[in-house]
């Protein structure tokens, strides 16, 4: 088995779950954008596109949308298993349960790859559509984790108070990103704004909006209190912070246009997603390291949105 410094190995593989996240991010608002601007069924079969992997004269925004969302996915499987390869052939300088984790992304991944497909050959429902988006926000979720995990191996690891509050503000933000996916596939906001029926999807988005919002204030609130290494961590939490009043307002101007301008949807599906990564990555930090350098992640300036 070759050897490789354990340092390089690991910045090596932090850096392909960086780039892995912001691949990730896009996947998942590419996918929005897709819905959005109905190219859900733009490329009639699967895995192909009008029968080849490139389709040439069909092609118009809604096939492309599709076609590099289907790209993208393809592109972030092969860097999954790759990760996966090199975990297992260096993995006696690596920590055990890296392999282990980088196996489960692979099988996420084939998974995701299967509901995608399931979704054009049973025309877009919506159950297989919010599972769809649900696994991409888990694969975003690990893999953001991931990055700060390999560069933190060996550090003490942050409190419990942080990782509990930090875990549950994760959980209602996916929970409300699925609840979102809900409502568009089913079409309940456009059909409460227009006719005032299937309501029920929207207010229950808007009061889950509301009641995650408070838990992730109280999660940024206590950590500046606490002080400490906590306290030090507060360009990453203003950063939180400030997404998530972006992504309130976002949400209530999308409303107030009625639906109509689907840049703003998907500038809201961005921002969504920008905070899964954020927070998941906050939620894997570990005391010990300088507060200038949340991850590898930090170091690249291309990834500099996906973490702050």
């Amino acid at each position: 088995m070759t050897r490789i410094p354990e340092i390089s190995i690991k910045k090596r593989l932090g850096l392909l779950s960086a780039h892995l996240v912001v691949a990730l991010i896009a996947l998942v608002v590419i996918g929005g954008a897709t819905r959005v601007m109905e190219a859900g069924l733009a490329c009639p079969d699967w895995p192909l596109c009008y029968g080849s992997l490139l389709p040439g004269r069909q092609m118009n925004l809604q096939v492309f949308l599709e076609w590099f969302h289907r790209l993208d996915a393809f592109l972030v499987g092969i860097a999954l298993l790759v990760q996966f390869l090199a975990s297992f052939f260096w993995r006696l300088q690596l920590p055990r349960w890296y392999p282990w984790l980088a196996a489960g992304l692979v099988i996420l991944v084939a998974l995701q790859g299967l509901l995608g497909g399931l979704t054009v050959l049973e025309l877009l429902p919506s159950g297989v559509v919010t599972a769809h988006l649900a696994l991409a926000l888990i694969l975003l979720s690990l893999t953001s984790g991931l990055s700060q995990l390999l560069i933190a191996a060996d550090k003490e690891p942050a409190p419990f108070w942080w990782k509990f509050m930090g875990s549950g503000s994760l959980l209602l933000l996916i929970s409300q990103c699925l609840l979102g996916g809900r409502m568009a596939t089913t079409w309940s906001a456009h059909r409460c704004l227009s006719d005032g029926n299937a309501c029920e999807l929207v207010y229950y988005h808007r009061s889950l909006a509301v009641f995650s919002s408070c838990v992730v204030l109280a999660f940024v609130v206590t950590a500046l209190l606490v002080g400490g290494w906590a306290r030090s961590q507060w360009p990453f939490l203003l950063a939180v912070l400030g997404l998530l009043i972006l992504q309130l307002s976002l949400g209530m101007l999308t409303l107030s246009v009625g639906l109509s301008k689907p840049l703003l949807t998907i500038g809201h599906q961005l921002v969504a997603s920008l905070l899964v990564a954020l927070l998941a990555a906050l939620i894997c930090r570990r005391p010990g390291l300088s507060p200038s350098s949340l991850s590898v992640m930090q170091k690249e300036n291309s990834l500099k949105p996906c973490h702050g």
